[in-house]
């Protein structure tokens, strides 16, 4: 089983707009709201790869209830922790002359310590039937800077693989837990490093305790730094459309292949055809099959030479 984490769940609000033009305003042509937040979005690309993921995190008011019975109504399993704060919306403006998503995030409900550790106890108890866990998104307020590293701790001494999509503070915390995958996007490898060249900047958050990194270079493809070998993945063409769920597809991507112990370039490889099959979609989570099936015959994959290998590094199924 794949569990994914969303500690701070929104109902997402998708705007369709023919062009975004600032200090004007728009007729909205088309509009969307579910369930979302960066794991739960994570789960739905997983049921669309055949798999039935557990989504857990924390939701609460009525935002919180809407959350769950769109994930209810999804078919996708559910066990969150509700919270008294109201959990967040998010606002996605998507422009459809070119494609270009602005994005307005909330902060989400204030989480108090008590609450918190009820989360701490269930997640403990949800991870012990995982074989991968999915740690995405943002931590709302009240969390303690260490929660990614209290939950990879945790699902490492069930036995389960961690998968880590975050950034800031948050990242930077959680990497003496030894996440087994970490997935930065170029600006958030140079944040957490101050390194713009992105093989020293993976090999120096390698050497800070996490196993493998999954740098997105957005419509480049992916680069990967792990104990076994350096590839970089290289989408066949560009598309154009919304790119807002396409690293939300990729985390699924490596998800899936981790629980399957596939090899890193077939990882990969499926990784950059998920997340190009997500940029024609409208809203994250959803990808478009026929891209997806065309483009993981054509996703070209290329080793690198050994990076440095980090002093603390072990031996990792990741």
């Amino acid at each position: 089983m794949i569990v994914t984490v969303t500690l701070n769940a929104a109902l997402d609000v998708t705007w369709e707009v023919s062009d975004l033009r600032p200090r004007t305003s728009h007729r909205v042509l088309a509009a969307h709201e579910r369930a979302g937040g960066k794991g739960i979005n994570v789960a739905r690309v997983l049921t669309f790869l055949g798999h039935s993921p557990l989504a857990t995190g924390l939701a609460g008011g009525p935002t919180g209830r809407m959350i769950h019975d769109g994930l209810r109504s999804a078919g996708i399993r559910t066990s969150f922790v509700t919270v008294a704060g109201e959990s967040r919306r998010t606002v996605s403006v998507v422009s459809r002359d070119d494609g270009d998503a602005t994005v307005f995030n909330g902060l989400g409900p204030e989480v108090t310590a008590a609450e918190w550790a009820t989360f701490v106890g269930h997640f403990a108890t949800v991870v012990r039937e995982a074989s991968v866990v999915v740690l995405s998104g943002s931590t709302p307020p009240g969390l303690p800077q260490d929660a990614y590293a209290v939950l990879i701790r945790t699902a490492a001494a069930e036995g389960a693989l961690t998968v880590l999509d975050t950034s800031g503070p948050a990242l930077t915390a959680a990497l003496e837990a030894g996440p087994d995958v970490i997935k930065p996007n170029a600006a958030e490898l140079a944040e957490a490093t101050g390194c713009d060249d992105p093989v020293a900047a993976a090999t120096e958050l390698r050497r800070r305790g996490a196993r493998t990194v999954v740098a997105s270079a957005g419509p480049d493809g992916l680069l990967a730094v792990t104990p076994s070998g350096a590839w970089r993945a290289a989408p066949p063409e560009l598309l154009s459309g919304n790119p807002t769920g396409a690293g939300d597809a990729c985390v699924a991507a490596i998800a899936s292949g981790l629980a399957a112990r596939a090899a890193w370039p077939d990882v990969l490889r499926e990784a950059v055809a998920l997340s190009a099959a997500a940029v024609p979609c409208a809203v994250a989570g959803e990808v478009d099959a026929s891209v997806h099936a065309r483009f993981r015959q054509e996703v070209r994959v290329d080793e690198l030479a050994p990076p440095l290998r980090p002093q603390n590094a072990t031996a990792s199924p990741a």
